[in-house]
């Protein structure tokens, strides 16, 4: 699933906005195993959410087995 990113706080939640307009907040722990530094206000990600709880984040082409084409 694609959102885009509304807030971001490291130590506290990164809350993004679903392409349906649903708000989630992905929680710290969920931030530091993306393996990123940083993401900024309007920034895309990609997400898993199950339960309407965000359990993963990451940006096409930045990860385990994910090449930039």
């Amino acid at each position: 699933m694609q959102a885009t990113v509304f807030s971001h706080a490291p130590d506290s939640a990164t809350v993004v906005v679903t392409d349906e307009g649903l708000r989630l907040e992905a929680g710290p722990e969920v931030f530091a195993a993306s393996g990123l530094r940083f993401v900024r206000p309007g920034q895309r990600v990609s997400i898993t959410v199950e339960d309407d709880v965000v359990t993963r984040l990451w940006i096409v082409g930045i990860g385990d087995g994910e090449t930039i084409g």
